[in-house]
């Protein structure tokens, strides 16, 4: 599975701390990242991860190109849901195209840890007949 993994500045520790958790089921797929995000996961947790440049410079877009062409199967967003910055537009977006694409998204922790043991029990495995 492709795994997307974003996360805004005050869910970063958060979204290094799930990896920490679940980095024996994280190992088994392929990650993509926005660059900030990516970089504060490598560094906890040695994962291999293919970065994109950092969010707010165009990862968020990046990530979105993949998500469009039907190349990420899962997308962990961990968000501040009180930012109300320039990242909301690229959440939106990115929201839109997994609805768009059928492509499940969590946007907070609760909601990343029953996404995670999904994958891991194979309840995604229709992906693959999707892409």
């Amino acid at each position: 599975m492709n795994i997307g993994l974003i996360s805004h500045d005050s869910k970063k520790e958060l979204m290094q701390n799930f990896c920490i958790a679940y980095k024996n089921i994280l190992s088994k797929h392929n990650l993509f990242a926005t660059g900030n995000t990516g970089r504060l996961i490598e560094d906890v947790t040695n994962l291999n991860l293919r970065k994109f440049i950092p969010g707010q410079l165009g990862g968020s877009r990046q990530m979105c190109a993949q998500i469009e062409v039907n190349e990420i199967d899962a997308v962990i967003f961990l968000r501040d849901p009180l930012d109300e910055g320039e990242g909301n537009q690229d959440y939106l977006q990115i929201n839109r195209l997994c609805d768009l694409n059928s492509i499940p998204i969590a946007t907070n922790i609760a909601a990343a840890e029953i996404l995670i043991l999904a994958i891991d029990r194979g309840d995604l495995n229709w992906r693959n007949l999707y892409r």
